[in-house]
């Protein structure tokens, strides 16, 4: 018996006049066709396919993959950015503020899954240190406003063990571990998120900060 094997269904593709989709249509493609694929995997075609516009119609938006990963990753870090502004910039106690920051870095990895993984757990190397650098420089700024604030509990005599550097780097490390763990085993059996990131924020600040 012959078996005939069938293509793959491709996308539909959209209407006339929908074919120039807003940008953030396909960086939401982007972002699921390069954690599927992987950044050698992905191309150009996958994600145009993805979103049912021709490859032509894509490049009118991006010149390549890089383009397009790159405008996800500053993207994503650009919101933590905002959120760490707007939290340091809040007239109470650094390590509420700093407990703050570390539940929204938490919460936007839970809510942006694939843009979280493609920014912070992604293989090095992927992109040029030239192409890289504007996103870099971004990470740098929202890194450092995080730091500004354990810099003031430091400041004020309250840190119980470790440099500035050394506990605003653990803190941020637990953090992004937990976040994996739960984005990449989701098949283990987690406690409900919102009360492990509790338990773990109490634990690090309870360990690291005075009263």
């Amino acid at each position: 018996m012959t078996t005939t094997l069938k293509k793959p269904q491709r996308s539909a593709r959209k209407p006339k006049g929908d074919g120039h989709l807003r940008r953030g249509e396909i960086l939401q493609a982007a972002e699921r066709i390069f954690i599927a694929e992987g950044y050698h995997g992905a191309t150009i075609r996958k994600i145009a396919d993805e979103v049912g516009v021709s490859s032509t119609a894509l490049y009118m938006h991006f010149r390549d993959k890089d383009e397009i990963l790159l405008e996800i990753c500053d993207g994503a870090i650009e919101q933590l950015l905002n959120i760490n502004l707007e939290i340091s910039a809040r007239p109470i106690d650094a390590v509420a503020r700093v407990r703050l920051m570390l539940d929204a870095y938490m919460a936007f990895a839970m809510d942006n899954p694939n843009a979280y993984q493609l920014v912070f757990c992604g293989p090095a190397g992927v992109l040029s240190e030239a192409k890289q650098a504007a996103t870099q420089a971004l990470g740098d700024r929202c890194y450092e406003k995080f730091v500004g604030v354990v810099r003031e509990i430091g400041a004020s005599g309250r840190l119980r063990t470790g440099t500035v550097d050394s506990a605003a780097q653990s803190m941020w490390a637990a953090c992004h571990g937990l976040v994996s763990l739960l984005l990449t085993k989701s098949g283990f059996n987690w406690a409900p998120a919102d009360e492990l990131r509790a338990v773990l924020l109490d634990g690090l600040l309870y360990g690291l900060v005075t009263d």
